[in-house]
């Protein structure tokens, strides 16, 4: 008994119940009769939809400017590398290699800015991030409506000017990644592309916390009055924090882009930030510490919960709209959860 109680308190509490909940979820699917296959499918497909989002939590909180809720500005600039690339009519892995090329100097662009902004507000990041962050998705939505795109497949039928709500990637590059090396292990679809994307971004990350740069980074995040008495330049190193976050963001949405088949604009990102912050949350992080470990774990358990919680509740309450409102009480319960929890033990 002992023993199991170490066991639990070494995981962590909040990680233990978390990963109940889900191993609940799948047995309960499984007793359902659901096709086991198509769910674990899902889950890996939304792993891969959503890792770049949660690694790029890495540089932000060792550096110390916290959980970055304004991820968004990240996003919104990814978006914009991603729609050029349309523009430009470019297709296959040329069209995304271009997308993602020119997402780093839009995203080191805007994360310099960002991180000149949280320098200014230090102790109240977090606060500050989440309003940037909706402050930027609604000047983009009068930017989807001004920008000179000329594209018919992107532009209004009517009129020809502004932005579509959803562009497809149909004839571009759509699952370009996500379906490139894939494999079947017992009925389940393994994304090979994606899996080995996901993993050489992390060996990447990993690399530069190891580093001259990433040790001065976390001392200057985890001491910032020690670090500037051994001469870390404390800003500088949290806006080095800042653009790596802003910059993995960016790449992050054109890599959820080609899975999900589409780009979405105005409100669609305003809240996609709480996503990544609630994964890294429940896979062990704290707003001071966090290790890729806690990406990887935090992002399986967060996917696999809400891919289950929706075909699950709607075979238990089968009512037609019952599925979205599963979805919305699940995905939010889970933030609510993780951000309560975010200074606790994990």
């Amino acid at each position: 008994m002992e023993k199991a109680k170490k066991l639990i308190q070494d995981y962590g509490v909040s990680r233990f119940i978390v990963t109940c909940f889900a191993i609940l979820l799948l047995v309960v699917a499984f007793l359902q009769g659901q096709d086991m296959n198509i769910l674990f499918s899902d889950i890996i497909n939304r792993f891969g939809m959503y890792a770049f989002f949660s690694l790029a939590m890495v540089p932000s909180i060792i550096s110390g400017t916290l959980l970055n809720f304004g991820i968004t500005l990240g996003i919104l600039a990814g978006v914009l590398a991603g729609l050029i690339s349309l523009e430009l009519g470019m297709t296959g892995l040329t069209g995304i290699g271009f997308a993602l090329a020119l997402a780093i100097p839009f995203g080191v662009i805007v994360g310099f800015a960002y991180g000149l902004l949280l320098n200014k507000v230090k102790g109240s990041e977090m606060v500050v991030a989440t309003y940037v962050g909706y402050a930027a998705v609604y000047i983009m939505c009068i930017g989807w409506m001004v920008l000179p795109f000329k594209n018919p497949a992107m532009v209004w039928a009517i009129g020809g000017e502004g932005l579509r709500t959803t562009i497809t990637l149909d004839g571009y590059y759509d699952a370009i990644l996500s379906g490139m090396w894939n494999f079947q292990i017992g009925g389940v679809t393994i994304q090979g592309g994606m899996i080995a994307i996901i993993a050489l971004a992390c060996f990447i990350v990993y690399l530069f916390t190891r580093s001259k740069m990433g040790i001065a980074m976390r001392a200057a995040g985890a001491n910032p009055i020690y670090a500037s008495a051994v001469g870390v330049n404390v800003n500088k190193q949290r806006i080095i924090g800042t653009i790596l976050s802003t910059v993995l963001g960016a790449l992050g949405i054109i890599i959820y882009a080609q899975a999900f088949g589409f780009y979405q604009l105005y409100t669609a990102p305003m809240n996609m930030s709480m996503y990544p912050v609630a994964a890294v949350l429940i896979g062990g992080a704290t707003t001071r510490k966090i290790k890729i470990s806690h990406v990887l774990l935090g992002t399986v358990l967060y996917q696999t919960i809400i891919t289950v919680a929706v075909p699950v509740a709607s075979i238990l309450v089968p009512d037609g709209g019952l599925g979205d409102v599963v979805r919305i009480i699940v995905s939010n319960g889970i933030i609510l959860y993780a951000l309560a929890q975010a200074g606790g033990n994990k």
